[in-house]
């Protein structure tokens, strides 16, 4: 047989190798068939590469892969459509090395909660282990916590070089060069021919502290370096119309194993819980406080109503004179009267009600956000009001921010602030109360009655876990870091 007839039986038999994990992923998990059809299945010189469209995948080394073990090539592909599914390919300015650490750990972790027999391999047993350990530590399998979990942590080396042989199935270069094809021809050099998570499969993560193929860490960035900043925003365009193709599928998979996967018996318990963080709302906090401004005159140019006839006219006809100067006043929405209730039961971190005081602070001290003269409440309450504070400008603020001290620490009881801001209406205290904000964990006694001023509670924490709120307010739910 010659080189030439070896190469295309090589080829048709890693081809079929992947038809076949396709249609075991298909067989077992029915759920997955919209994101195991979305990727185009293409052989080339490399090992394992997802970049959303295609995923690439290296002949001789799936056979290799297979070889070692039956079930090695269909959990694989598993792991590369998981990364797409959950979107990591589409991360913001990360880590590279963290984040392509947390990303495979998470994949693995969903494909091994699955319990499926025809994805155990070799690994699966010391891969546990490792997902105890961190467990205890993380405290949860996405990407996005196991990210800030290493980045708070800091691993050593030798620490993510042991979890990256366990746990990293493909290389993640495509993630960072706007999703360029790889150049076969240089990925072919100096490349090792062997699996199960060694040098080879090292994700390069944008040439920062990549594995042995970080030699040619910049494929496709040359393309990108020399391009025009049309072609850079057409490969971002690109990219974002991917990444909002693969939120579809996730959130379909997501409804599929709610409802028809779920009457048939089909489980995935920690999957699911995955894809509902995922593909749950995320809350812009200074979006969020905007829905409490009121409008005002703020000191500032109306371009709006500036009538640039006259202006000009005047100019040309009195040389330095407008006939008309521009208004320097502008009906404007911002905070002016508004009301802060922190929950400073026992339950609720003090550390967490400083960083949300903090968050709101920097926020509304903004020349965008707040008038100058403003009427800002701040209560701390537990059962009972402990602390009111008013706040009548930004200075105030300041001092108030820089002394802060949690009170209380007892039991919860929402209706004190709602009673106490019910006196200050009737005392004309305010004249137009933009709102009330309560940050809580959620675990007290709503008042019965709708208040007459928009009301939002908000959590820290993850939304499933949080309580639910009366028809009436508005539920925020923030991740920690924001």
């Amino acid at each position: 047989m010659t080189d030439d007839e070896k190469s295309k039986k090589a080829a048709a038999l890693a081809a079929e190798i992947m038809r076949l994990a396709q249609n075991t992923i298909l067989l077992n998990l029915r759920f997955m068939d919209s994101a195991v059809m979305r990727l185009a299945f293409t052989p080339s010189d490399t090992t394992y590469r997802v970049d959303g469209a295609k995923l690439f995948y290296g002949e001789e080394f799936t056979l290799r892969r297979y070889l070692a073990h039956k079930n090695q090539v269909p959990r694989d592909v598993l792991h590369m459509i998981m990364h797409c599914v959950f979107r990591h390919a589409f991360a913001g300015d990360v880590d590279p090395v963290l984040w392509d650490l947390a990303c495979d750990i998470c994949a693995e972790h969903t494909i091994t909660s699955l319990g499926l027999d025809c994805f155990e391999t070799e690994y699966s047993a010391a891969q546990r282990d490792a997902l105890r350990n961190l467990e205890n530590g993380a405290g949860s399998f996405t990407a996005e916590k196991l990210y800030r979990y290493f980045r708070e942590k800091k691993p050593t080396l030798e620490e993510v070089s042991r979890l990256h042989s366990l746990f990293a199935v493909d290389d993640h270069r495509l993630w960072y060069n706007g999703g360029t094809p790889p150049d076969e021809d240089e990925n072919k050099k100096g490349e090792k021919q062997d699996g199960g998570g060694d040098d080879e499969n090292q994700p390069s993560g944008g040439g920062e502290g990549g594995g042995a193929d970080s030699s040619d860490s910049g494929d496709g960035d040359g393309e990108n370096a020399g391009g025009s900043n049309e072609e850079t925003a057409q490969a971002n365009a690109k990219k974002g119309a991917l990444e909002k193709e693969w939120e579809e599928i996730s959130r379909s998979i997501q409804m599929d194993m709610e409802t028809f996967s779920k009457e048939k018996g089909e489980t995935a318990g920690e999957m699911a819980l995955q894809l509902k963080e995922v593909n749950r709302d995320r809350y812009d906090y200074a979006a969020f406080l905007k829905k409490f401004a009121v409008p005002g005159e703020a000191m500032k140019i109306n371009d709006d109503e500036f009538d640039y006839i006259f202006y000009t006219y005047g100019l040309g006809l009195f040389g330095n004179m407008p006939l008309i100067e521009p208004l320097e006043y502008k009906e404007d929405c911002r905070v002016r009267e508004f009301v802060i209730a922190v929950d400073t039961s026992g339950s609720t971190s003090s550390g967490l009600v400083r960083k949300f005081l903090q968050k709101t602070y920097s926020i509304l001290k903004s020349t965008e956000s707040f008038f100058n003269e403003i009427n800002l409440h701040i209560i701390q309450c537990d059962s009972a009001v402990q602390e009111h504070v008013r706040i009548k400008n930004q200075s105030e603020f300041d001092a108030y921010i820089s002394n802060f001290t949690a009170k209380g620490l007892g039991g919860t009881d929402f209706r004190p602030v709602f009673r106490e801001v019910d006196r200050l209406i009737a005392e004309k205290e305010f004249t137009r109360l933009g709102g009330l904000i309560y940050f809580t964990d959620g675990y007290g006694t709503f008042p019965e009655r709708k208040p007459p001023y928009k009301t939002a509670f908000v959590f820290v924490g993850n939304p499933l876990t949080v309580p639910p709120v009366p028809p009436w307010a508005i539920r925020a739910v923030l991740e920690e870091q924001d």
